[in-house]
């Protein structure tokens, strides 16, 4: 079992002599790495670096695509590109460096006739190149990433946002509105992933600020930064190890479920919609009053969740969490037998505050506030439990992070020989 501490500065995870903890890439690696692989491979230095993080939502599951609001906060995860200019009109080398990626890690396409195709984590590149617009001259990148692929802690959102990031140096083209920045990547996750998804991870790649979480409006893409600094909590993240893959074919069935509800109760948006409204619903489809009660009951989670955080009311928001993956896994069913496990293993551990699933379901993660001085001996009763139960098929890994900064430039000038 382990703990990795995600921080730009620290990989320890805690006390040298802990069993528990061990090294993930860091920050400077990332970038580091990324620029020996484009010395190595272009027989140049780069002089532009972007990166942007992955998140993880504490509350608001499923209710950013249904005007809801979503309480994310950025993670020091990163996706990291570094590249310049190769001079061509058109021509566009890209590289990733990332492990989880199965596919061809190398890949030539022109920036004036883009188009999706293999290998597919290219595709989230070529899509948010297509809706910054023309022109685009040819470059040379290499992408770079320590957020965990098909966890749920959005490596497709990072990997968007940082290329943004880049192209606007690279173009001299700034999008002035974060909410402009957002829609653009979202587009591209639309048109080139085929992935309906709703604003959030977009937006907190954007705007993400350290001890932050932020409160989004999905109705209206207006933003607040809420304080999460708590002393003595953290926010602990349990990959279960289970790749949510079900999800990428539920999601619009679970979008389609929902606005069919919408129309039943005769509303324009979740947002006019309270418990009173599912009586209209009372002879329609169970599957469909279950939808819809999720969505109005996590809507309504979230902004009291937002206050508890303005209070410091950490036993409430651990309360909210709860209520939240029970709604999660009975009446919008995107949870599955190993996040159940995590869940009910870990509120019986000691110090946890609140748990539950984050991401989309089906797999992936769960987010956790527990009290720290009880991180060790809760991680070891979540993962003695959770490989009893899953028989040794999945291996569990825990991430301890803090709310970090958004989309941002790196200094190149720190990592020169």
């Amino acid at each position: 079992m382990e703990i990795i501490r995600i921080d730009e500065n620290d990989n320890s995870g805690g006390s040298s002599d802990s069993k528990m903890v061990s090294k993930v890439i860091s920050f400077d690696e990332l970038v580091k790495a990324a620029i020996e692989t484009f010395r190595s491979t272009f027989n140049a230095e780069p002089d532009i670096a972007a990166c942007a993080p992955g998140r993880v939502n504490l509350i608001g599951e499923h209710v950013d695509y249904n005007d809801g609001f979503v309480l994310p906060m950025a993670l020091p995860m990163v996706t990291v590109i570094v590249g310049k200019k190769n001079y061509t009109p058109s021509t566009c080398d890209v590289i990733t460096c990332f492990q989880g990626v199965s596919e061809q890690k190398r890949a030539q396409f022109d920036s004036s006739n883009i188009a999706k195709g293999s290998p597919k984590w290219l595709n989230y590149v070529k899509g948010v190149m297509f809706h910054f617009g023309q022109p685009l001259p040819g470059f040379n990148a290499v992408i770079h990433s320590n957020v965990p692929v098909g966890g749920g802690l959005s490596s497709s959102a990072a990997l968007e946002v940082a290329t943004l990031t880049f192209l606007e140096q690279l173009t001299a083209r700034k999008i002035e509105k974060t909410s402009d920045k957002a829609l653009v990547c979202q587009k591209a996750e639309h048109t080139f992933a085929n992935m309906p998804c709703g604003i959030m991870d977009q937006l907190i790649s954007v705007c993400g600020q350290r001890n932050r979480a932020l409160l989004i409006d999905c109705r209206n893409l207006s933003v607040q930064q809420i304080p999460f600094e708590a002393a003595g909590l953290a926010v602990l993240i349990c990959n279960s190890g289970v790749k949510h893959e079900l999800s990428s074919s539920q999601y619009p069935i679970r979008r389609k479920q929902c606005q069919q509800a919408l129309q039943l109760m005769g509303l324009g948006s979740y947002r006019e919609a309270t418990e009173k409204h599912l009586d209209a619903m009372k002879d329609a489809d169970e599957v469909l009053l279950r939808r819809a009660r999720h969505v109005i009951s996590e809507i309504k989670r979230t902004e009291a969740a937002a206050a508890a955080l303005r209070a410091g009311n950490f036993e409430k928001m651990g309360k909210l969490m709860i209520e939240s993956h029970t709604s999660l896994r009975d009446d919008f069913e995107v949870s599955c037998h190993e996040l159940d496990i995590l869940v009910e293993g870990t509120l019986g551990a000691p110090g946890v505050i609140g748990t539950r699933m984050t991401g989309g379901g089906f797999g992936g993660c769960t987010v956790t506030l527990l009290r720290k001085e009880c991180m060790e001996a809760a991680v070891k009763e979540m993962d003695t439990i959770y490989s009893r139960k899953v028989g040794g098929k999945y291996r569990a890994r825990f991430f301890l992070a803090e709310p970090a900064d958004g989309a941002r430039l790196i200094n190149l000038d720190h990592y020169w020989r």
